[in-house]
């Protein structure tokens, strides 16, 4: 789910961990690279592996000063094509490429003065368990865009929202977006966390929506939320 800096224990480790993540690193700059690794290293459910022939569900750590072109291109490749995961370091986002990173399949984003051990495997962890994990600030954001979206398509003349979502489906994207995880969204409508699964497996599944934050974006986008 989506959460904004939401913590796990003094470690980043997870009790929902029960395998090795398989981590690839991804930067055209070695001194970075060798600080995530040194980062990354040694932590119990974190496995580093080479970055040539990526798994699927392997997590992908690509970090930059900005989400540029050569970036971008890299997470499409990386999420669409190798079915990586993908968590993005960098120092800043511009307003352009809020939806450019989420669309491309971003599942978390930290910020590059943030990237203490705990933080980037704070990130791996949720983006393994197919969660979002945003900074606060970039949240906020990110819903204030697309709600601006939504807005100018609907002064459209003959603009309505697209069919597509459930009432279910919006009640448990809308609580998604609050930056409540699995168990939270569970308790407050009286499912079972595996119903809250299920639904967000549907919705992804049958509208092609790449992970949780792409479906966020999308009920945004759409006004259901």
């Amino acid at each position: 789910m989506y959460s904004s800096n939401r913590t796990t224990d003094d470690t980043g480790a997870s009790p929902e961990s029960e395998r090795r993540i398989p981590v690839v690193v991804h930067t055209p700059d070695p001194l970075s690279r060798a600080g995530v690794l040194s980062q990354l290293r040694g932590h119990p459910v974190i496995d580093l592996v080479d970055g040539s022939e990526p798994e699927p569900g392997t997590v992908a750590v690509l970090i930059g000063d900005t989400p540029d072109e050569p970036t971008l291109s890299a997470l499409r490749r990386l999420v669409l094509s190798d079915g990586a995961r993908a968590v993005l370091v960098v120092s800043a986002i511009r307003e352009s490429e809020l939806l450019d990173i989420i669309e491309c399949g971003v599942a978390a984003v930290v910020w590059r003065h943030e990237a203490t051990a705990q933080r980037l495997a704070q990130a791996v962890i949720a983006a393994a368990r197919g969660d979002g994990d945003l900074p606060a600030d970039l949240l906020g954001r990110l819903i204030n865009q697309v709600g601006s979206l939504q807005r100018s398509v609907a002064g459209r003349p003959g603009a309505s929202p697209l069919s597509g979502l459930v009432p279910r489906e919006i009640d448990v994207l809308r609580l998604v977006a609050e930056g409540l995880d699995t168990g939270e969204i569970a308790s407050k409508l009286s499912y079972s966390e595996r119903t809250v699964k299920n639904v967000m497996h549907g919705l992804t599944t049958r509208l092609r929506l790449r992970n949780r934050a792409h479906a966020v974006a999308y009920a945004l986008r759409e006004g259901y939320i």
